[in-house]
């Protein structure tokens, strides 16, 4: 298909963010640029209830949730399941860079999230992607 766009590798997106209006404006930007929310939830145990019950492409979680486990530990539990995850989060942890593919910084605007995910899915397709103002693009795809 020449000058056709390249099928994306993210569309199934899970939203984990423990601010509720924050959870709502990503759930209907994600939507806006056209891809499927699995679910939007607050918490480890729902992230991880939600990553049970179906494909998940992508992760996009806050560090902060409620209850005990944090995005840190959803970040570790993405790993072994083998699916990448974006923190959006004003405060990174440390080790962001073992965790997680990415990280975009709050506040961020719909098209800085746009831009972010079209980011996340070139990276993942190996490509080498424009990272926008707000974000980090950690270490490069590993082969595998």
């Amino acid at each position: 298909m020449l000058f056709g766009k390249r099928k994306r590798i993210v569309k199934r997106i899970l939203v984990i963010e423990d601010e509720p209006l924050t959870a709502f404006d990503n759930e209907v930007m994600i939507k806006d640029a056209g891809y499927e929310v699995v679910a939007t939830h607050d918490d480890f145990e729902e992230a991880v209830a939600a990553l049970d019950r179906g494909k998940v492409d992508l992760i996009l979680s806050d560090v902060r949730l409620r209850g005990k486990k944090t995005g840190i530990h959803l970040a570790k539990e993405a790993q072994k399941r083998g699916v990448p995850l974006l923190f959006v989060t004003g405060a990174p942890p440390e080790n962001a860079s073992d965790l997680a593919l990415g990280c975009l910084h709050k506040p961020y605007s719909a098209r800085q999230l746009r831009k972010a995910l079209e980011v996340i899915d070139q990276h993942l397709a190996g490509e080498q992607p424009k990272v926008p103002k707000g974000m980090e693009l950690y270490a490069p795809k590993q082969a595998g």
